[in-house]
């Protein structure tokens, strides 16, 4: 049978050839007769006469300005509290930490380790031969008993004992000021550039880093930046005595928050009115990192309310430049001083000091 003639016998036939599909969809229509009809995003949405009867009606929506129900004798938190904010500025250290001598004994044992497993050093890969380089090279490598590295003392990692890699209880051969000192003194040339040894008296002396502590570390001066390079610092400032007889206390620069403001907002002004412009600061956030909570007073006899409370919520920010400059401030305040978190320990008040010693550093 031609083509042709099975497409027309087909055409005859009373039988209809459908998709896999739509015989699903046949076979469990009346299961899901009840469920409602599937419409994708791009299908017009249409709304039956039964659907439509079976709507209800959306609730009326709640009044703009629902009334206030209030009763004497009790009062509202906004009554009794001010909200305040604060910004608790910080330095962050600028030097690594000082190692403990157990952390300074294993990177000492690291460093013998890896002369130990690494490929010899090649003196001919570095220095050009009979070189003033050299010829110094030579001196050096001599001095330190044929080790090729500069800071890991008397230890040949090639020879017999190179086993015995491990350091003596109370050895000073790990410490940070006598590994300094053996490399200044291998940075000195001793040979000229003519091949010549120098005389002692001639040698150019390497310039030594500066010292860890510097001058305000030792005049204990707390309104310097530059001191406790290892620490963070808080700046706290002292506020006037409201009245007469009482101890001014120190605290971190706070303000009220008024009705148009954010929390951080006010804590931007605040700095700025407390301290100063001169300083390049930033808040971190819009969330608060600590809070404080300052109980109201009322009456023994009527309860009448005598003192509002305050709750303080405090912001963290960065200072990058600059300094603190408490002359023409708007809050009464009469000193500052940047402290680290042991030294605001035995500053703040204890309470004051509890609310926000979980935002400190480590260190």
């Amino acid at each position: 049978m031609s083509a042709s003639s099975r497409g027309a016998a087909l055409l005859r036939s009373q039988q209809r050839s459908i998709c896999l599909q739509c015989r699903t969809q046949a076979r469990l229509a009346p299961v899901f007769s009840n469920v409602a009809p599937r419409r994708f995003y791009s299908a017009e949405a249409t709304t039956t006469p039964a659907a439509a009867s079976t709507t209800t009606t959306p609730p009326p929506p709640p009044p703009v300005n629902p009334p206030v129900t209030t009763s004497t004798g009790t009062s509202t938190s906004s009554q009794i509290y001010r909200i305040k904010s604060g910004v608790i500025l910080t330095r962050p250290p600028l030097l690594t930490r000082d190692l403990t001598p157990f952390e300074e004994s294993f990177y000492f044992y690291q460093k013998r380790l890896n002369e130990r497993l690494t490929a010899p050093f090649r003196k001919d890969y570095y220095f050009k031969k009979d070189t003033a380089a050299d010829l110094d090279w030579r001196i050096k490598l001599k001095e330190r008993h044929g080790v090729p590295a500069k800071d890991i003392g008397r230890y040949n990692p090639r020879g017999r004992m190179a086993w015995n890699d491990e350091l003596l209880v109370a050895s000073q051969t790990s410490s940070r000021a006598q590994t300094v000192e053996k490399l200044l003194a291998d940075a000195e040339m001793r040979v000229s550039e003519d091949g010549e040894e120098i005389p002692a008296e001639d040698r150019v002396p390497v310039e030594k880093p500066m010292p860890r502590r510097t001058e305000a570390d030792e005049k204990n001066d707390v309104k310097r930046l530059d001191r406790a390079l290892d620490r963070t610092l808080y700046l706290v400032v002292k506020k006037k005595a409201e009245k007469e007889g009482e101890e001014a206390k120190w605290v971190f620069p706070t303000g009220v928050v008024p009705t148009e403001e954010g929390l951080h907002e006010t804590a931007a002004r605040i700095l700025a009115e407390s301290a100063g412009v001169n300083m390049n600061t930033w808040i971190v956030g819009r969330v608060p990192v600590a809070h404080h909570v300052v109980r109201p007073v009322f009456g023994q006899k009527d309860g009448a309310l005598l003192k509002k409370g305050e709750k303080i919520f405090f912001l963290k920010g960065r200072i990058m430049a600059g300094q603190a400059d408490l002359k023409d401030n708007l809050h009464d305040l009469v000193d500052f001083k940047w402290l680290t978190q042991e030294e605001l320990r035995s500053t703040l008040a204890e309470e004051y000091f509890q609310s926000v010693k979980g935002m400190f550093a480590e260190r």
